[in-house]
Protein backbone atom coordinates (compact mmCIF):
# COMPACT_ATOMS: atom_id res chain seq x y z
CA UNK A 1 0.00 0.00 0.00
CA UNK A 2 1.05 3.67 -0.97
CA UNK A 3 1.90 6.14 1.71
CA UNK A 4 -0.34 8.31 -0.19
CA UNK A 5 -3.26 5.36 0.81
CA UNK A 6 -2.01 5.22 4.39
CA UNK A 7 -2.66 9.05 4.60
CA UNK A 8 -6.59 8.52 2.99
CA UNK A 9 -8.11 8.18 6.60
CA UNK A 10 -6.98 11.58 7.37
CA UNK A 11 -9.15 13.00 4.72
CA UNK A 12 -12.17 11.04 5.48
CA UNK A 13 -12.03 11.15 9.60
CA UNK A 14 -13.55 13.93 10.78
CA UNK A 15 -17.10 11.97 11.00
CA UNK A 16 -15.11 9.40 12.97
CA UNK A 17 -12.96 11.28 14.96
CA UNK A 18 -15.22 12.09 18.15
CA UNK A 19 -13.09 12.93 20.90
CA UNK A 20 -15.67 12.14 24.09
CA UNK A 21 -16.91 13.77 27.20
CA UNK A 22 -13.97 11.45 28.75
CA UNK A 23 -11.57 13.65 26.57
CA UNK A 24 -12.99 16.77 27.43
CA UNK A 25 -11.97 16.09 30.96
CA UNK A 26 -7.93 15.26 30.07
CA UNK A 27 -8.41 18.56 27.56
CA UNK A 28 -9.77 21.06 30.89
CA UNK A 29 -6.94 19.46 33.01
CA UNK A 30 -4.14 20.23 30.35
CA UNK A 31 -6.14 23.53 29.88
CA UNK A 32 -5.92 24.57 34.05
CA UNK A 33 -1.92 23.00 33.81
CA UNK A 34 -1.00 25.15 31.43
CA UNK A 35 -2.83 28.10 32.49
CA UNK A 36 -0.42 27.97 35.84
CA UNK A 37 2.71 26.85 34.08
CA UNK A 38 2.43 29.81 31.84
CA UNK A 39 1.38 32.03 34.63
CA UNK A 40 4.79 30.96 36.73
CA UNK A 41 6.70 31.02 33.42
CA UNK A 42 6.67 34.72 33.07
CA UNK A 43 6.26 35.96 36.73
CA UNK A 44 9.10 34.14 37.19
CA UNK A 45 12.22 35.43 34.75
CA UNK A 46 10.20 38.93 35.17
CA UNK A 47 10.74 38.45 39.10
CA UNK A 48 14.36 37.78 37.89
CA UNK A 49 15.03 40.89 35.51
CA UNK A 50 14.09 42.82 38.51
CA UNK A 51 16.90 41.40 40.61
CA UNK A 52 19.31 41.14 37.71
CA UNK A 53 19.73 42.07 33.64
CA UNK A 54 22.61 39.46 33.09
CA UNK A 55 22.15 37.50 30.60
CA UNK A 56 23.76 34.53 31.86
CA UNK A 57 21.36 34.78 35.33
CA UNK A 58 18.28 34.75 33.28
CA UNK A 59 19.59 31.83 30.88
CA UNK A 60 20.65 29.62 33.86
CA UNK A 61 16.24 30.36 34.93
CA UNK A 62 15.56 29.12 31.79
CA UNK A 63 17.94 26.02 31.62
CA UNK A 64 17.14 25.02 34.65
CA UNK A 65 13.67 24.42 33.22
CA UNK A 66 15.12 21.31 31.14
CA UNK A 67 16.76 20.20 34.02
CA UNK A 68 13.97 17.67 35.29
CA UNK A 69 13.57 15.78 32.11
CA UNK A 70 16.56 14.67 32.78
CA UNK A 71 16.65 13.63 36.11
CA UNK A 72 13.52 12.70 36.03
CA UNK A 73 12.63 11.92 32.60
CA UNK A 74 12.53 7.99 32.80
CA UNK A 75 11.61 7.75 36.31
CA UNK A 76 8.20 9.64 35.92
CA UNK A 77 7.97 7.42 33.15
CA UNK A 78 8.19 4.15 34.83
CA UNK A 79 5.69 5.72 37.87
CA UNK A 80 3.30 6.29 35.00
CA UNK A 81 3.65 3.04 33.79
CA UNK A 82 3.07 1.32 37.47
CA UNK A 83 0.65 3.80 39.22
CA UNK A 84 -3.30 4.69 38.65
CA UNK A 85 -2.24 7.58 35.77
CA UNK A 86 -5.23 9.55 37.51
CA UNK A 87 -3.27 9.42 40.63
CA UNK A 88 0.06 10.27 39.19
CA UNK A 89 -0.97 13.63 37.41
CA UNK A 90 -3.57 14.74 40.87
CA UNK A 91 0.12 14.51 42.92
CA UNK A 92 1.60 15.98 40.24
CA UNK A 93 -0.74 19.46 40.50
CA UNK A 94 -0.39 19.52 44.15
CA UNK A 95 3.51 19.67 44.22
CA UNK A 96 3.16 22.51 42.37
CA UNK A 97 0.58 24.26 44.44
CA UNK A 98 2.91 23.38 47.43
CA UNK A 99 5.35 25.41 45.40
CA UNK A 100 3.41 28.16 44.58
CA UNK A 101 2.29 28.88 47.99
CA UNK A 102 5.78 28.32 48.84
CA UNK A 103 7.51 31.48 46.50
CA UNK A 104 4.38 33.42 47.07
CA UNK A 105 4.95 33.22 51.16
CA UNK A 106 8.56 33.90 50.34
CA UNK A 107 7.50 37.09 48.15
CA UNK A 108 4.96 38.70 50.81
CA UNK A 109 7.81 38.14 53.30
CA UNK A 110 10.32 40.36 50.98
CA UNK A 111 12.80 37.53 50.94
CA UNK A 112 12.89 36.83 47.46
CA UNK A 113 16.04 35.57 46.06
CA UNK A 114 17.36 33.95 42.69
CA UNK A 115 18.11 31.11 44.74
CA UNK A 116 14.71 30.42 45.55
CA UNK A 117 13.45 31.52 41.77
CA UNK A 118 15.93 28.58 40.76
CA UNK A 119 14.41 26.19 43.55
CA UNK A 120 10.70 26.96 42.11
CA UNK A 121 11.47 26.28 38.81
CA UNK A 122 12.96 22.84 39.25
CA UNK A 123 9.74 22.40 41.14
CA UNK A 124 7.41 23.32 38.68
CA UNK A 125 9.62 21.22 36.10
CA UNK A 126 9.44 17.97 38.17
CA UNK A 127 5.57 18.27 38.29
CA UNK A 128 5.23 19.07 34.58
CA UNK A 129 7.27 16.21 34.04
CA UNK A 130 4.91 13.97 35.30
CA UNK A 131 2.03 15.37 34.62
CA UNK A 132 2.57 16.11 30.83
CA UNK A 133 4.59 12.05 30.81
CA UNK A 134 0.86 10.83 32.14
CA UNK A 135 -1.11 13.11 29.88
CA UNK A 136 0.31 11.77 26.72
CA UNK A 137 0.30 8.11 27.85
CA UNK A 138 -3.70 8.37 28.97
CA UNK A 139 -4.45 9.89 26.08
CA UNK A 140 -4.14 6.72 23.37
CA UNK A 141 -6.61 5.41 25.89
CA UNK A 142 -9.42 8.15 25.64
CA UNK A 143 -9.28 8.13 21.87
CA UNK A 144 -9.66 6.18 18.91
CA UNK A 145 -6.10 6.20 16.71
CA UNK A 146 -7.54 7.60 13.33
CA UNK A 147 -8.67 10.79 16.28
CA UNK A 148 -4.92 11.27 17.71
CA UNK A 149 -3.79 13.97 15.28
CA UNK A 150 -7.17 16.21 16.88
CA UNK A 151 -6.67 15.10 20.07
CA UNK A 152 -2.98 16.24 19.99
CA UNK A 153 -3.80 19.33 18.06
CA UNK A 154 -6.65 20.30 21.45
CA UNK A 155 -3.59 18.92 23.95
CA UNK A 156 -1.22 21.12 21.70
CA UNK A 157 -3.46 24.16 21.46
CA UNK A 158 -4.03 24.42 25.45
CA UNK A 159 -0.61 24.24 25.97
CA UNK A 160 0.50 26.78 23.39
CA UNK A 161 -3.11 28.90 23.58
CA UNK A 162 -3.50 29.12 27.42
CA UNK A 163 0.55 28.89 28.24
CA UNK A 164 1.09 32.01 26.06
CA UNK A 165 -2.15 33.50 24.66
CA UNK A 166 -4.13 33.66 28.16
CA UNK A 167 -1.69 32.53 30.82
CA UNK A 168 1.13 35.20 30.07
CA UNK A 169 -0.97 38.21 29.29
CA UNK A 170 -2.73 37.41 32.56
CA UNK A 171 0.56 36.78 34.56
CA UNK A 172 1.91 40.12 33.42
CA UNK A 173 -1.05 42.32 34.85
CA UNK A 174 -0.83 40.16 38.03
CA UNK A 175 3.14 41.00 38.12
CA UNK A 176 2.31 44.33 37.96
CA UNK A 177 -0.18 45.24 40.34
CA UNK A 178 1.82 43.03 43.13
CA UNK A 179 4.21 40.40 42.66
CA UNK A 180 2.47 37.75 44.79
CA UNK A 181 -0.78 38.11 42.49
CA UNK A 182 0.68 35.60 39.97
CA UNK A 183 2.00 32.55 42.06
CA UNK A 184 -1.65 32.43 44.08
CA UNK A 185 -3.38 32.01 40.73
CA UNK A 186 -1.37 29.41 39.30
CA UNK A 187 -1.80 27.61 42.30
CA UNK A 188 -5.72 27.58 42.49
CA UNK A 189 -5.45 26.62 38.55
CA UNK A 190 -3.26 23.38 39.67
CA UNK A 191 -5.54 22.28 41.87
CA UNK A 192 -8.17 22.60 39.04
CA UNK A 193 -5.99 20.51 36.87
CA UNK A 194 -6.12 18.04 39.91
CA UNK A 195 -9.36 17.62 40.29
CA UNK A 196 -10.55 16.87 36.50
CA UNK A 197 -7.86 14.36 36.15
CA UNK A 198 -9.14 12.40 39.20
CA UNK A 199 -12.84 12.67 37.00
CA UNK A 200 -11.41 10.35 34.44
CA UNK A 201 -12.77 7.15 33.70
CA UNK A 202 -10.93 3.82 34.94
CA UNK A 203 -9.88 2.83 31.49
CA UNK A 204 -6.93 6.22 31.65
CA UNK A 205 -5.60 4.37 35.22
CA UNK A 206 -3.01 2.80 33.21
CA UNK A 207 -2.75 1.46 29.88
CA UNK A 208 -4.36 1.91 26.72
CA UNK A 209 -7.38 0.03 25.27
CA UNK A 210 -4.85 -2.49 23.68
CA UNK A 211 -3.32 -3.22 26.30
CA UNK A 212 -1.73 -6.81 26.00
CA UNK A 213 -2.89 -9.33 29.08
CA UNK A 214 -1.03 -11.61 30.96
CA UNK A 215 -2.60 -14.56 28.78
CA UNK A 216 -2.14 -12.71 25.79
CA UNK A 217 1.78 -13.08 27.19
CA UNK A 218 1.56 -16.73 27.54
CA UNK A 219 1.81 -16.02 31.57
CA UNK A 220 -1.66 -17.89 32.54
CA UNK A 221 -3.23 -14.91 32.95
CA UNK A 222 -6.93 -14.50 32.11
CA UNK A 223 -8.29 -11.97 29.97
CA UNK A 224 -9.29 -9.02 31.58
CA UNK A 225 -5.87 -9.27 34.49
CA UNK A 226 -3.24 -6.42 35.36
CA UNK A 227 -0.86 -6.18 32.30
CA UNK A 228 2.51 -8.00 33.00
CA UNK A 229 4.83 -5.54 34.32
CA UNK A 230 7.71 -4.80 31.49
CA UNK A 231 10.89 -3.76 32.67
CA UNK A 232 12.75 -0.38 32.04
CA UNK A 233 15.19 -2.10 29.86
CA UNK A 234 12.69 -3.72 28.01
CA UNK A 235 11.41 0.05 26.89
CA UNK A 236 14.51 1.16 26.66
CA UNK A 237 15.33 -1.74 24.38
CA UNK A 238 12.07 -0.24 22.00
CA UNK A 239 13.30 2.83 21.67
CA UNK A 240 17.10 1.60 20.49
CA UNK A 241 15.82 -1.15 18.32
CA UNK A 242 13.06 0.92 16.51
CA UNK A 243 15.26 2.63 14.12
CA UNK A 244 13.02 5.56 12.93
CA UNK A 245 11.88 5.70 15.61
CA UNK A 246 15.76 6.58 17.46
CA UNK A 247 16.04 8.19 14.31
CA UNK A 248 13.36 10.99 14.89
CA UNK A 249 14.44 11.54 18.53
CA UNK A 250 18.09 12.05 17.51
CA UNK A 251 17.05 15.00 15.05
CA UNK A 252 14.12 15.92 17.37
CA UNK A 253 16.93 16.47 20.04
CA UNK A 254 19.37 18.51 17.97
CA UNK A 255 16.06 20.50 16.54
CA UNK A 256 15.37 20.99 20.17
CA UNK A 257 19.14 22.22 21.16
CA UNK A 258 19.31 25.08 18.65
CA UNK A 259 15.50 26.36 19.54
CA UNK A 260 16.84 26.65 23.46
CA UNK A 261 19.79 27.96 22.14
CA UNK A 262 17.63 30.29 20.46
CA UNK A 263 15.06 31.34 22.98
CA UNK A 264 17.35 31.28 26.08
CA UNK A 265 16.69 35.32 27.10
CA UNK A 266 12.85 35.75 25.52
CA UNK A 267 11.70 38.53 28.18
CA UNK A 268 15.38 39.96 28.41
CA UNK A 269 15.50 40.85 24.81
CA UNK A 270 12.06 42.51 24.68
CA UNK A 271 12.52 44.53 27.80
CA UNK A 272 16.45 45.32 27.41
CA UNK A 273 16.39 45.61 23.46
CA UNK A 274 12.59 46.83 22.83
CA UNK A 275 12.05 48.39 25.99
CA UNK A 276 8.65 46.37 26.66
CA UNK A 277 7.15 47.31 29.98
CA UNK A 278 6.51 44.52 32.70
CA UNK A 279 2.80 44.23 31.98
CA UNK A 280 3.08 44.25 28.08
CA UNK A 281 5.53 41.36 28.12
CA UNK A 282 2.28 39.48 28.54
CA UNK A 283 0.64 41.04 25.52
CA UNK A 284 4.10 40.20 23.28
CA UNK A 285 3.88 36.57 24.00
CA UNK A 286 0.57 35.98 23.30
CA UNK A 287 1.17 37.58 20.40
CA UNK A 288 3.72 35.05 19.80
CA UNK A 289 1.40 32.41 21.23
CA UNK A 290 -1.27 33.03 18.92
CA UNK A 291 1.25 31.73 16.22
CA UNK A 292 1.46 28.28 18.14
CA UNK A 293 -2.61 28.15 18.50
CA UNK A 294 -2.89 28.68 14.35
CA UNK A 295 0.11 25.48 14.01
CA UNK A 296 -2.04 23.58 16.48
CA UNK A 297 -5.46 23.99 15.22
CA UNK A 298 -4.87 23.86 11.47
CA UNK A 299 -2.06 21.00 11.89
CA UNK A 300 -4.86 18.53 11.11
CA UNK A 301 -6.53 20.23 7.74
CA UNK A 302 -2.51 20.69 6.78
CA UNK A 303 -1.76 16.58 7.23
CA UNK A 304 -4.69 15.87 5.26
CA UNK A 305 -3.74 17.70 2.63
CA UNK A 306 0.50 17.46 2.73
CA UNK A 307 0.42 14.14 4.64
CA UNK A 308 2.41 13.68 8.09
CA UNK A 309 6.34 13.50 6.27
CA UNK A 310 5.77 17.17 4.45
CA UNK A 311 3.76 18.66 7.35
CA UNK A 312 7.15 18.08 9.74
CA UNK A 313 9.46 18.92 7.34
CA UNK A 314 7.73 22.71 6.33
CA UNK A 315 7.05 23.32 10.19
CA UNK A 316 10.79 22.28 11.34
CA UNK A 317 11.97 24.82 8.40
CA UNK A 318 9.21 27.44 9.44
CA UNK A 319 10.10 27.47 12.89
CA UNK A 320 13.86 27.90 11.91
CA UNK A 321 13.23 30.95 9.81
CA UNK A 322 10.82 32.69 12.35
CA UNK A 323 13.45 32.94 14.64
CA UNK A 324 15.84 34.33 11.48
CA UNK A 325 13.52 36.74 11.07
CA UNK A 326 13.32 37.79 15.27
CA UNK A 327 17.64 37.88 14.79
CA UNK A 328 16.74 40.44 12.04
CA UNK A 329 13.71 42.15 13.71
CA UNK A 330 13.94 45.84 13.98
CA UNK A 331 11.45 46.44 16.23
CA UNK A 332 8.97 44.80 18.84
CA UNK A 333 6.36 44.73 16.38
CA UNK A 334 8.57 42.61 13.89
CA UNK A 335 9.80 40.56 16.80
CA UNK A 336 6.79 39.17 17.56
CA UNK A 337 5.33 38.76 14.19
CA UNK A 338 8.52 36.39 13.26
CA UNK A 339 8.49 34.64 16.47
CA UNK A 340 4.47 33.60 16.12
CA UNK A 341 5.66 32.69 12.69
CA UNK A 342 8.82 30.11 14.48
CA UNK A 343 5.37 29.02 17.25
CA UNK A 344 3.14 28.15 14.01
CA UNK A 345 5.73 25.81 12.80
CA UNK A 346 6.83 24.35 16.31
CA UNK A 347 3.22 23.81 17.51
CA UNK A 348 2.44 22.57 13.90
CA UNK A 349 5.47 20.22 14.03
CA UNK A 350 4.13 18.81 17.77
CA UNK A 351 0.51 17.28 16.25
CA UNK A 352 1.64 15.18 13.83
CA UNK A 353 5.03 13.88 16.06
CA UNK A 354 3.19 13.48 19.31
CA UNK A 355 0.75 11.11 17.01
CA UNK A 356 3.08 8.86 15.64
CA UNK A 357 5.20 8.12 18.74
CA UNK A 358 1.67 7.50 20.78
CA UNK A 359 0.55 5.27 17.78
CA UNK A 360 4.65 3.18 17.32
CA UNK A 361 5.03 2.78 21.13
CA UNK A 362 2.91 0.05 22.66
CA UNK A 363 0.55 1.60 25.58
CA UNK A 364 1.96 -0.34 28.29
CA UNK A 365 5.47 0.96 28.15
CA UNK A 366 4.41 4.29 26.94
CA UNK A 367 5.46 6.41 29.76
CA UNK A 368 9.08 4.96 30.33
CA UNK A 369 9.70 5.36 26.24
CA UNK A 370 8.20 8.95 26.29
CA UNK A 371 10.21 9.80 29.65
CA UNK A 372 13.30 7.99 27.96
CA UNK A 373 12.67 9.97 24.46
CA UNK A 374 12.23 13.40 25.89
CA UNK A 375 15.33 12.51 28.14
CA UNK A 376 17.29 12.39 25.03
CA UNK A 377 15.40 14.83 23.19
CA UNK A 378 15.54 17.70 26.17
CA UNK A 379 19.22 17.05 26.97
CA UNK A 380 21.04 19.33 24.97
CA UNK A 381 18.70 22.03 26.04
CA UNK A 382 20.01 23.12 29.21
CA UNK A 383 23.53 23.46 27.82
CA UNK A 384 22.14 24.70 24.85
CA UNK A 385 20.31 27.40 26.81
CA UNK A 386 23.58 28.42 28.71
CA UNK A 387 25.74 28.74 25.41
CA UNK A 388 22.72 30.92 23.86
CA UNK A 389 23.28 33.14 27.31
CA UNK A 390 27.02 33.20 26.33
CA UNK A 391 26.50 34.28 23.02
CA UNK A 392 23.54 36.74 24.26
CA UNK A 393 26.24 38.93 25.64
CA UNK A 394 27.79 39.82 22.53
CA UNK A 395 24.31 40.83 21.13
CA UNK A 396 20.39 40.13 22.17
CA UNK A 397 19.67 39.34 19.29
CA UNK A 398 22.81 36.55 18.00
CA UNK A 399 21.37 33.67 19.80
CA UNK A 400 18.31 34.06 17.21
CA UNK A 401 20.43 34.10 13.82
CA UNK A 402 22.30 31.00 15.17
CA UNK A 403 19.50 28.82 16.10
CA UNK A 404 16.98 29.55 13.42
CA UNK A 405 19.59 28.59 10.76
CA UNK A 406 20.74 25.38 13.00
CA UNK A 407 17.05 24.60 12.94
CA UNK A 408 16.76 24.90 9.30
CA UNK A 409 20.19 23.25 8.46
CA UNK A 410 19.40 20.35 10.77
CA UNK A 411 16.04 19.35 9.36
CA UNK A 412 17.27 19.97 5.58
CA UNK A 413 19.71 17.62 5.98
CA UNK A 414 17.27 15.11 8.00
CA UNK A 415 14.63 15.78 5.23
CA UNK A 416 14.46 12.51 4.26
CA UNK A 417 13.77 10.79 7.53
CA UNK A 418 10.91 13.45 7.84
CA UNK A 419 9.26 12.60 4.92
CA UNK A 420 9.41 8.99 5.49
CA UNK A 421 7.09 9.32 8.27
CA UNK A 422 3.39 8.40 6.62
CA UNK A 423 5.21 4.92 5.88
CA UNK A 424 5.62 4.61 9.45
CA UNK A 425 2.32 5.35 10.94
CA UNK A 426 0.10 1.91 11.51
CA UNK A 427 -3.22 1.96 10.13
CA UNK A 428 -6.01 2.54 12.99
CA UNK A 429 -7.06 -1.50 12.92
CA UNK A 430 -3.13 -2.75 13.89
CA UNK A 431 -3.36 -1.85 17.64
CA UNK A 432 -3.77 -5.02 18.35
CA UNK A 433 -1.21 -6.82 15.95
CA UNK A 434 1.46 -4.36 17.22
CA UNK A 435 0.61 -5.10 20.78
CA UNK A 436 0.54 -8.48 20.40
CA UNK A 437 4.08 -8.70 18.37
CA UNK A 438 5.66 -6.46 20.78
CA UNK A 439 4.84 -8.56 23.34
CA UNK A 440 5.96 -11.83 21.98
CA UNK A 441 9.01 -10.69 21.19
CA UNK A 442 8.49 -10.51 17.46
CA UNK A 443 8.61 -6.46 17.33
CA UNK A 444 10.95 -5.85 14.11
CA UNK A 445 14.50 -4.52 15.31
CA UNK A 446 14.51 -1.69 12.77
CA UNK A 447 11.04 -0.49 13.55
CA UNK A 448 9.24 -1.63 9.97
CA UNK A 449 5.41 -1.78 11.30
CA UNK A 450 4.47 -4.89 11.71
CA UNK A 451 2.86 -7.27 8.64
CA UNK A 452 -0.91 -6.67 8.00
CA UNK A 453 -0.40 -2.89 9.23
CA UNK A 454 -1.44 -1.69 6.22
CA UNK A 455 2.20 -0.02 5.98
CA UNK A 456 4.34 -0.36 3.12
CA UNK A 457 7.15 1.65 5.02
CA UNK A 458 11.07 19.28 16.54
CA UNK A 459 9.42 28.39 26.65
CA UNK A 460 7.99 29.69 23.06
CA UNK A 461 5.96 26.80 22.39
CA UNK A 462 7.88 23.42 23.45
CA UNK A 463 9.14 21.09 21.25
CA UNK A 464 7.84 17.57 22.46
Amino acid sequence: MSAAATRAPLKGSSKEAALGKDFGKLWGAAIGSNLSDGIARLAIPLAAVALTTDPIAIAVLTALAYVPWLIFGVPSGMIVDRVDRRHAMAAASVVRVVAAAGVALVIAADQITLWVLAAAVLVFGLGETLFDNATNAVLPSLVRRRGLDKANGRIQAAQVGVDMFVAQPVSGVLFSLAIVLPMVVSGAGYLIAGALVLMLPATAARAGRSEPRAADAGEGGEPGDTPAPVPLRAALGFLWRHRYLRSMVLVTSLVGGFLAFAQAITVLLFVDRYGVTAELVGVVTAGIGLGGVAGALTAGRVLARLGRGRTMLSAAIAGGVGLVGVGLAPNAWVAVLAYSASAYGVAMWNVPWGSLRQAIIPGHMLGRVLGAARTVTWGLMPVATMLGGWVARVDLQLPYLIGGAGTVLVSLFASRLLLSADAHMPADDADDTHEAQTVSGTEPVDGAPPAGAGVTVPQAPRRS
